[in-house]
């Protein structure tokens, strides 16, 4: 197989010295240095992320970069993938510490033509000692973890494909779409890379894992508490609210039933009122706080999914915007520099 140019797209918004660590560990990457290139978007960092770029496209010309106004990671996502010029666009995010070996790994996916997009180990690096009950609840998808074992798989579905951590053929993105939009200028609208590889599945294409192709996760204190897990779950709902609404097209009835749903339904599948009486239950009877923690988190989940079904309700240009297909759309002030 010859090796393919590969196009490493780096999203950034406020994290100059996280972004700094990134791209150290891109360019110590042990594969050819004429067969990749580096694109890092900045999506309107206020803080000194411009002098960071400034200083390693000036040190290696395989560096761009492009500025990118508009709030929302998927506009850097999508826009990146018109300047790339290589065969494999391999996404991550700008906490993330890539394996010397990551892309010569992650490629060999690719030998199977009936893969569209590919994946490997994302493992955490831990800025401050986790407490246990984060090791025991949170060491998944909910930080974006995935460690699906030591032996490579392809797959018809998605398996846990994140875009910190994900290669895609180039034609294939751009027959699928590209990304979806997720938090967009404070706003979570849509399902983001979920919604790429419902859209990649759609086509035909496979996912494949390479346990070989391992990236480090860094994670902050403030990732480590009960706030944080409540947000995740809280924007995890959003996400499904629009994937569900895009895949089923509900009524508005079907809508209203979802709602009360959503605020009486019963275990396993707890609505917000029995997650409040499971959080005071096993605080105070069962004196299980794992229990309470993840409780109080699926109220958030449900809650965010009750309140964006009010949106879809009483708004039709939300409507709209959730079934809107060309996020992909190249606008003309992107460029590189």
């Amino acid at each position: 197989m010859n090796l393919p140019l590969v196009s490493i797209i780096i999203p950034t918004y406020k994290r100059a010295s996280m972004l700094s660590l990134t791209l150290d560990s891109i360019l110590a990457q042990d594969y050819p240095k004429d067969r990749f290139e580096i694109i890092v978007g900045d999506n309107n960092s206020p803080d000194d992320t411009q002098a960071v770029l400034e200083k390693y496209t000036k040190r290696d010309m395989r560096i761009k970069s492009f500025f990118e106004p508009r709030q929302g990671v998927h506009y850097v996502r999508n826009c990146a993938a018109y300047i790339a010029k290589g065969e494999i666009l391999y996404y991550t995010d700008d906490d993330m510490i890539a394996d010397p070996a990551m892309l010569k790994q992650i490629i060999t996916a690719f030998e199977e033509a009936k893969i569209g997009a590919a994946t490997g180990k994302v493992l955490p690096s831990w800025e401050t000692s986790p407490p246990d009950w984060v090791l025991r609840l949170m060491q998944n998808g909910i930080l974006s973890l995935h460690d699906a074992g030591d032996k490579a798989f392809s797959s018809e579905v998605d398996f846990g494909v994140y875009s910190c951590h994900q290669a895609i053929r180039r034609e294939v993105f751009f027959e699928a779409g590209g990304f979806n939009p997720e938090n967009t200028a404070g706003v979570w609208i849509g399902d983001g890379e979920t919604g790429l590889n419902i859209k990649i599945k759609k086509l035909g294409y496979h996912f494949a894992y390479v346990p070989g192709a391992i990236t480090y996760h860094i994670i902050p204190p403030y990732r480590l508490t009960q706030q944080y897990l409540n947000n995740r779950l809280a924007n995890q709902g959003n996400c499904d609210s629009y994937t569900v609404y895009r895949r089923d097209r509900p009524t508005a009835y079907s809508l209203m039933r979802q709602n009360l749903k959503f605020i009486t339904q019963l275990p396993p599948d707890n609505g917000m009122l029995t997650c409040l009486l499971q959080v005071i239950w096993r605080l105070i009877v069962k004196k299980n706080s794992d229990g309470a923690r993840k409780a109080l988190g699926q109220f958030f989940y449900y809650r965010n999914r009750f309140l964006y079904n009010i949106k879809l309700l009483t708004s039709a240009k939300w409507c709209l915007l959730v079934l809107r297909d060309d996020w992909l759309k190249m606008e003309a002030h992107v460029k590189s520099e």
